[in-house]
């Protein structure tokens, strides 16, 4: 049939030679009709590969020409115009340059002439108006037509509501929505607004059985191109469109429609074209060549220099520079002739913290009703409370245990008529630190002396329920009268071993923020017990967004309705006076909070605005606020509306995260999962150019989540992940280091000080020692490295508790850890980025910048962290110890699971369409080995997420640049999901910190195998060749595609020989291997040390691999052995 095409086009070029003008007789008239006939039944049953092949023969630039010659003739042919009309319509969506070459070839004002005089003959208006949606597609050609007068010819065409024509009406919709995507043709079309409205209703009334829905579709359609530019929306709102689409749309009438599935795989939302309407007849002056080329669905992000993909050579800094890092590595010098193997704690210490502040801290934050007497004065930075809040002296709090050992017990004398919890509540609400705090260190029995909430100076504290108040000389006079009760303090030193709520407070006072925060979030500091139950990945109810974005119009239409009243606002200096309980209180002036504006909407609806990153005017997706004066059972909804991600875990399932001080109290100090009706979605406000990186008109997104609450006089914590705070860190540091053994080698250094004044501690974890021989002291400084890091970017709280598990795993006392901290020497930088997490930052730190964007060419002033963590690499590079693995914990807020980026010079290469010979795509296949070990162990982990192609716009992050510059291989990004996960023993179930602090763990695990995997010297033991066996067994052709080796051969059946050197399919040479290990695992131990270290690698990797050089030949004789 391509043939055929092909004969077609030959005989039109001997029929209508395009070098000369026809002068068509009859008999060429019905030569070419004849063909067109021809042509048109082929392209119409072979559908776009005959086109493309028709294409491809130059058919295109035939067919306009021969318009241009029949439009000559006086009158032109009907039917010659209705066939090649009818066959451009197939043929123009397939050609890229279809646009321009009719226009170019004058075929453009021809089609537009015929439209003009053939209004009336719908059997030859249809295809032309198919040929003009196609030339519509290409800008210029849309903004000459609409000169022409072409969008005014289309409202000629379309229509109320009628059963005639309705194909021609639905073409002549979709050529209108074409056009008016320029923004020129949408202000001509301003005018037309009313009558679309019109049109629209009159199709919506009479088509009850909804045959002609895709009309009612290109109907707004059209509107909606209008309405892209303000003259447009003006209009719109002039003709009562809102409320004419509102009723149109919640009319009770049932649509069988088939019921959409929720996609997994994210695509990406259209952003709106411009909003602007500055320069819009520029658009005509774009190049015309250019703008009609499509790109390709391939990546066109994937880095194609090959010498960019080279590792470096040379080194980019003097050693003499490096060599002031050494006095981070000393154990690569140690040699413990000092060291006191008695007490080795005293042996390895820390680098001295910076000095502490003593600035009062307050804990917790909720906000608290004006008392009838202020007398205090806000702290200079804040944003000032209605009146004072009442405070508790935490030093003078005495905190005893229960008999039973199972909480702690604070004696106070509660206000008359009040609970427990209630007091607990009022009383703690605020908590003053004077800065004389408890020692560094202390766990849950430390004893500090507790008074009744009571502020020196005479301040009121709140003690009564209903607003009600009480000065301190009152308290004194009902204090005979009032009996002795006990408060209630969750006790979680059982169940969090490395949290201590007074050492927190001590770590707050010396961590420094930029609005100079002096409160502290009750999680933080009661600390979280992960939840004992599973949170499944909520589903999402159908028709939910659908809902919530009619009660967004609804603001429109009926703004009597709407409250807009601000309750919360860090950009003004007072804050709104408290409304007797009518509104909820708001907070986020503590560490890593992130809330900047909410609104009242309505009586239990709230609009809330997030912080910007600092010294930035984007970056809008981490919360976490409190929120505080709630009623029981009212259904509260939350609308954060300035996100801007085109698309959001949120819209799969993930919940927000809640932490109930109530719920705390009463032993279930916890974050849970929370929210229901949840939903993402592109909303009406629009970011500024600026804001949107120089993009005008990209519009922001709304989540949307809605909440009942079950206790009374709660304080609740909404966050949008996990929260873990640089104080956090600080806290955990200090207990891990309380945690160590005489057998662990363990020093923390300070890195260096961050723009905001806060240190970014280095820690450095391996085995000590058995003793000060040579042959132990030697075998401690030549152990491999390993290099983690985390937290570049604060949203990322996950990053943080995976990383919280590697250090707890690594300190711990199993055989496990002590074998891996024999194995390696770990130094990890745990937070890369102190000050963006203290401030509330997603992505940037102070200097407004992505962290993780810097590592080509980091600054020492603007990026300390950055510059001088590689430059422990660089000088890890200098001294020939390069780590083994480098690995940089990350959360990904749009895919499930817990996957790996690395680097890969082949598989970069294998995505483009660049070549290259077999000796520039020389590489170790050893970078796939660690992701597919962590495949098989961790459940949360998957290695279809994995990929390893290096992308130019990654080029400057830590990954790309350690595997390039510092030469390490195994150079990861590990992601974990702020969802859940989709496969495996999580499948269908949300994160929680248990299964992120487990991941932590099974990496360690995951090293602790690829050693055992790397190392020749463990192949000496049967053991471990069993071991490795096993491995074999469990991971062959597992990951593996089918499609890159032939399938194995039986040994039976064959005669197998490992020749050195030579390409050999993997599963043939595992094959082999395994018959080898059978007939002795002697013999391959001391024959084969090197040759099945390359084989294990090997395996790992999906590709065939060729065989290094052994010592000699094996030969195994057909049908010797079965497997």
């Amino acid at each position: 049939m391509n043939d055929c095409v092909s004969v077609c086009v030959c005989t039109y070029k001997c029929v209508c030679p395009c070098s000369r003008v026809i002068e068509c007789n009859t008999q060429d008239l019905q030569s070419i009709l004849n063909i067109l006939y021809i042509l048109n039944e082929l392209l119409t049953v072979g559908g776009g590969r005959r086109i493309g092949v028709f294409v491809s023969k130059g058919g295109t630039g035939i067919l306009l020409q021969l318009v241009i010659s029949a439009s000559k003739e006086s009158p032109p042919s009907e039917e010659v115009m209705l066939q090649l009309h009818s066959v451009l319509a197939k043929v123009g969506p397939k050609d890229r340059k279809f646009g321009v070459k009719a226009r170019l070839n004058g075929a453009l004002n021809v089609t537009v002439n015929l439209l003009k005089q053939n209004l009336q003959n719908y059997k030859l208006l249809l295809p032309c108006l198919l040929v003009l949606q196609v030339y519509s597609s290409n800008t210029v050609n849309a903004v000459s037509l609409g000169k022409n007068g072409v969008v005014e010819l289309m409202f000629k065409i379309i229509g109320p509501y009628s059963k005639k024509n309705t194909s021609l009406l639905k073409v002549s919709l979709d050529t209108l929505g074409a056009l008016l995507k320029s923004k020129t043709n949408a202000q001509r079309a301003v005018v037309h607004v009313p009558i679309l409205l019109h049109i629209y209703q009159d199709w919506h009334r009479n088509d009850t059985r909804h045959r002609h829905i895709l009309i009612r579709k290109g109907i707004l359609g059209c509107l909606k191109n209008i309405t892209n530019i303000k003259l447009g929306r003006k209009a719109f709102i002039d003709a009562d469109g809102m409320r004419i689409l509102y009723n149109t749309s919640t009319v009770s009438r049932v649509t069988t429609l088939p019921k959409p599935e929720l996609s997994l795989s994210h695509p990406l939302l259209d952003d709106v074209v411009d909003e602007s309407d500055n320069n819009e007849d520029a658009e005509a002056e774009n190049d015309m060549e250019n703008e009609v080329e499509e790109k390709d669905h391939h990546n066109d992000d994937i880095e194609t220099d090959i010498n960019k993909l080279r590792p470096k050579e040379t080194h980019s800094r003097p050693f003499e520079e490096l060599k002031i890092y050494e006095r981070f590595f000393m154990e690569l010098s140690e040699d413990f002739q000092v060291f006191n193997f008695d007490n080795p704690k005293k042996g390895v210490t820390a680098t001295p913290a910076a000095p502490k502040s003593h600035r009062p801290i307050v804990v917790p934050t909720a906000q608290a009703l004006p008392p009838k007497n202020p007398t205090a004065a806000p702290l200079q930075g804040e944003c000032p409370h209605p009146a004072p809040v009442p405070a508790l002296d935490l030093d003078t709090i005495n905190i005893t245990k229960d008999q039973d050992g199972c909480g702690d017990h604070t004696h106070s004398r509660p206000h008359p008529g009040a609970g427990l919890e209630q007091e607990l509540v009022q009383g703690l609400e605020q908590v003053a630190l004077d800065g004389a705090g408890p020692q560094g260190g202390g766990g849950g029995g430390n004893k500090h002396n507790r008074q009744p909430p009571i502020l020196a100076g005479g301040v009121a504290a709140r003690l009564g329920g209903e607003g009600e108040e009480m000065l301190a000389e009152d308290w004194a006079e009902e204090e005979e009268s009032s009996e002795e009760g006990v408060l209630h303090v969750p006790d979680t030193a059982l169940l969090l071993p490395l949290h201590d709520p007074d050492l927190y407070v001590e770590m707050v006072k010396s961590t420094s923020s930029v609005p100079q925060f002096s409160e502290v979030a009750y999680p933080d500091y009661f600390g979280h017990v992960a939840p004992t139950s599973r949170e499944h990945i909520l589903e999402r109810v159908y028709g939910v967004q659908r809902t919530k974005i009619f009660q967004d119009i609804e603001r429109l239409i009926h703004p009597n309705d709407i409250l807009d009243k601000v309750v919360y606002d860090l950009d003004i200096q007072s804050c709104p006076v408290v409304d007797g309980g009518e509104s909820l209180k708001f907070n986020s002036q503590f560490e890593s909070g992130n809330l900047r504006k909410a609104v009242q909407i309505r009586k239990f609806e709230y609009d809330l605005v997030l912080n910007s990153d600092i010294n930035s005017n984007h970056y809008h997706q981490w919360f976490y606020f409190e929120v505080s004066g709630m009623r029981v059972g009212a259904p509260y909804r939350f609308n954060i509306i300035n996100c801007e991600k085109s698309n959001s875990q949120f819209n799969y399932g993930m919940q927000v995260l809640m932490y109930s001080v109530q719920e705390a109290i009463s032993g279930r100090p916890r974050w849970v999962r929370t929210g229901t009706d949840i939903c993402y979605y592109k909303n009406h406000f629009s970011r500024s150019s600026i804001a949107a990186g120089g993009q005008k008109g990209k519009s922001y997104y709304t989540m949307t989540f809605s909440m009942t609450f079950n206790h009374k006089d709660d304080v609740c914590y909404f966050a949008y992940h996990y929260p873990y705070t640089y104080s956090t860190l600080k806290m955990h540091l200090q207990k891990l280091e309380a945690l160590r053994t005489p057998q662990t080698y363990l020093r923390e250094d300070i890195l260096c000080e961050t723009l905001g004044g806060n240190s970014c501690p280095l820690l450095t974890i391996t085995a000590m020692p058995e003793s000060t021989s040579n042959d132990q002291i030697c075998q401690f400084r030549n152990r491999p490295l390993v290099f983690l890091s985390s937290r570049v970017h604060p949203g990322e709280t996950n990053a943080s508790w995976v990383m919280k598990g590697t250090l707890e795993f690594l300190m711990g006392s199993s055989p496990l850890a002590h074998s891996l901290r024999e194995a390696y020497i770990f130094k990890i930088v745990p937070m890369l980025n102190p000050d963006g997490v203290v401030n509330g930052n997603h992505r940037c730190s102070l200097s407004g910048e992505d962290l993780n964007r810097q590592w080509q060419n980091p600054s020492p002033e603007l990026h300390p962290t950055i510059y001088h963590t590689k430059s422990l690499l660089q000088y890890l590079a200098a001294i020939q110890r390069a780590p083994l693995v480098f690995c940089d914990y990350h959360g990904h807020s749009r895919k499930k699971n817990v996957f790996m980026y690395g680097c890969s010079l082949k598989e970069t290469v294998w995505e483009t369409n660049i070549s290259a010979t077999s000796c520039e795509l020389h590489e170790d296949l050893g970078y796939r080995t660690l992701p597919k070990i962590l495949s098989q162990m961790a459940p949360a982990f998957s290695m279809a997420s994995c990929s390893f192609v290096v992308e130019r716009s990654k080029e400057a992050t830590a990954r790309v640049v350690v595997w390039r510059e510092i030469g390490v291989q195994r150079s990861y990004t590990m992601e974990s999901t702020l969802c859940g996960c989709d496969q495996g023993k999580y499948k269908g179930l949300q994160i929680g910190t248990r299964e992120l602090e487990e991941m932590g763990a099974q990496f360690c695990v995951a090293l602790l195998r690829l050693k055992r995997l790397t190392s020749p010297l463990k192949l000496r033991n049967h053991a471990h060749l069993l071991d490795v066996e096993s491995d074999l067994t469990e991971t062959r052709c597992k990951g593996s595609r089918s499609d890159t080796h032939p399938p194995t051969r039986s040994l039976t059946h064959t005669v197998v020989v490992l020749l050195g050197g030579e390409p050999s399919p993997q599963s043939e040479v595992l094959s082999a291997l395994k018959q080898v290990f059978r007939i002795s695992l002697y013999f391959a131990h001391f024959i084969f040390p090197s040759f099945l270290t390359s084989l294990l690698v090997a395996e790992i990797h999906p590709h065939s691999m060729m065989l290094p050089q052994p010592c000699f030949t094996v030969v195994m004789v057909t049908g010797f052995l079965e497997m």
